[in-house]
């Protein structure tokens, strides 16, 4: 007798209810009349946050971030902290709170909208419940969405790729408060944003500097926090921003004088002013938060971790010596492990992918949009060029470039226009939107981007082609 098979139908099929699949979701419920499945393997919407460690917080601003239909931000600026004097950042527990009510109170009171947590996707409309074994299959009228493409690691779900001796006291970053009895030393192993977040962890509780090592096997560039603020009291910073950057781009020499130069405008910042930074994930920091990273000396750049034993720990390029006592935390998952890109309309299925810089969430938002008003398949790719996703530092080139060209088109289009100036996950449009006449400051800082964007284009062009 064979297994029976419960069958669904619905116009989309949404593969993932992390943060992607939400903001997708969410779209389609308040522009179509679309009925939609939602499936995922967690037991709440949410995605990687789901198992995320228990003091992360999102990097950029909360307003930045959800549902285009609902605020997440308290809409103020944090009084205490590394973060002390910008925009909220919403915490994890506050972020599953956030998706968890958006699905409740929004969704599936919609009658448009069928949950199904704790299953798993099998392919081709197909998937079964890790609970009870049930099994399904879903009709997508009109399209499949795969909102897990991008492949978010987090450290409790990462197995290190690297070789670890039995003995060797080794945790996974979630593990890190449940610490009871002080090691010898603490080794961050992992220069990314998670190790930045272990290593801050440790100094906001007391842990002596001295007492970190922190495994680096590529410096990274990252972005002053300050400049992702989308609220008019940093308008001068983050359109300043914008404005020095256009600048730096358009009077570079070479490549490394582009840098150089971004890095002297505030755009970027780095750890170890003596070390050139060879990764670029787009990570953001504060300033306050990075004079404290700059308090731990003993940094290790001798490439990747090989192998941790008992007594010492094998790198590329080296060995350093550990003892019995030494507490290694593993920080070497990457947050994103699909770099590579894919046409986001294809037929009957779509795979969103970053279609501006930094922002997952809001190129979610803005394809969903692009699906409903429009029919096109080449216009829709045309409006939704994918932003490369970078991992080493010249990849920020790469993405400067495709977003600096999707914004121009986006610009020419007065539908999409609107639609950027209205949808909460764009604050930037905004801000622009509500420059007085007599803001005359402003009004220089905007002159200036439209000064330098051109020249900033063929300068990016150039270095483009040099790259390739």
């Amino acid at each position: 007798m064979s297994e029976q098979v419960k069958s669904l139908e619905a116009n989309y099929l949404i593969v993932g209810s992390g943060a992607v699949g939400m903001a997708f979701a969410d779209v389609l419920l308040t522009e179509t009349d679309a009925r939609m499945i939602i499936v995922d393997m967690h037991h709440k919407p949410g995605g990687h946050w789901n198992v995320a460690y228990p003091f992360v917080t999102l990097h950029q601003p909360s307003s930045f971030y959800g549902v285009s239909s609902k605020e997440l931000s308290k809409s103020r600026v944090d009084q205490v902290g590394l973060n002390k004097g910008l925009g909220d950042l919403a915490t994890g527990p506050e972020v599953m709170s956030y998706f968890d009510e958006v699905m409740r109170h929004q969704f599936l009171p919609s009658g448009r909208v069928q949950y199904y947590p704790m299953c798993e996707y099998d392919g081709d409309g197909a998937f079964h419940s890790l609970t009870s074994g049930e099994k399904f299959h879903a009709t997508a009228i009109k399209k499949t969405v795969d909102a897990t493409y991008l492949k978010t690691t987090v450290p409790s779900t990462h197995t290190p790729n690297f070789d670890i001796a039995k003995g060797v006291n080794f945790i996974a970053l979630n593990d890190l408060p449940k610490v009871s009895t002080p090691p010898s030393n603490y080794v961050v192993v992992g220069g990314g944003k998670t190790g930045i977040d272990a290593c801050l962890w440790l100094l906001e509780n007391q842990v002596d500097p001295d007492k970190i090592q922190w495994v680096m096997s590529r410096d990274a560039w990252l972005l002053n926090r300050k400049n992702t603020q989308a609220s008019d009291e940093f308008f001068n910073d983050a359109m300043g921003a914008q404005a020095a950057q256009m600048e730096a781009i358009a009077n570079a020499t070479s490549i490394d004088d582009l840098f150089d130069r971004l890095e002297a405008a505030g755009v970027f910042v780095r750890i170890d002013e003596t070390v050139r930074p060879k990764m670029f994930h787009g990570a953001t920091i504060s300033e306050l938060e990075l004079a404290e990273l700059r308090r731990i000396k003993n940094i290790i750049r001798l490439g990747r971790v090989k192998s941790i034993e008992t007594d010492r720990m094998v790198l590329d390029q080296g060995d350093v010596k550990t003892d019995a006592n030494t507490l290694f935390v593993d920080c070497s998952a990457s947050a994103i492990s699909n770099l590579e890109m894919k046409p986001i309309f294809d037929g009957n299925l779509i795979t969103p992918q970053t279609v501006r810089s930094y922002q997952p969430v809001f190129s979610a938002a803005f394809i969903a949009h692009v699906e409903a008003a429009y029919d096109n398949e080449a216009e829709k790719n045309e409006i939704c060029t994918v932003v490369p996703l970078p991992n080493h530092d010249t990849d920020w080139i790469r993405f400067t470039a495709a977003f600096m060209q999707n914004q121009y088109r986006w610009s020419q289009n007065k539908e999409l226009r609107a639609w950027l100036l209205n949808n909460r996950l764009d604050g930037f449009s905004r801000m622009v939107a509500n420059i007085g006449d007599d803001d005359h400051d402003k009004k220089a800082i905007m002159q200036r981007i439209r000064d330098s964007a051109m020249p900033a284009m063929g300068k990016l062009q150039q270095f483009l082609a040099e790259l390739n």
